[in-house]
């Protein structure tokens, strides 16, 4: 609600995306993996901090980029690619 209040409603947005959080001592851990919502939220900082602050909570924001792992089934696919290489037909 600060944040909207404050007219910083793009990084309202890209909050409401926000689902990897972590409290580690007085830090406040977001992680994400999309590159966008990432760059938002460390231009940010400082502003999530102070609506922190204004709900009474004095912490640092942290921002991390987390890597998307494939699937089990797209590790598959890459091994019989690998060993099939063309031969190999993947019908959907």
């Amino acid at each position: 609600m600060f944040l909207k209040e404050h007219k910083h409603v793009a990084l309202h947005v890209a909050c409401g995306d926000i689902t990897d959080v972590k409290i580690i001592e007085k830090n406040l851990v977001v992680s994400t993996t999309d590159t966008t919502v990432q760059g938002l939220l460390k231009d940010g900082k400082r502003e999530i901090e102070r609506a922190l602050s204004w709900q009474g909570l004095e912490m640092n924001v942290v921002i991390e980029k987390t890597e998307i792992l494939p699937s089990n089934i797209e590790l598959d696919k890459q091994k019989l690619e690998k060993m099939f290489g063309e031969k190999l037909k993947i019908i959907k």
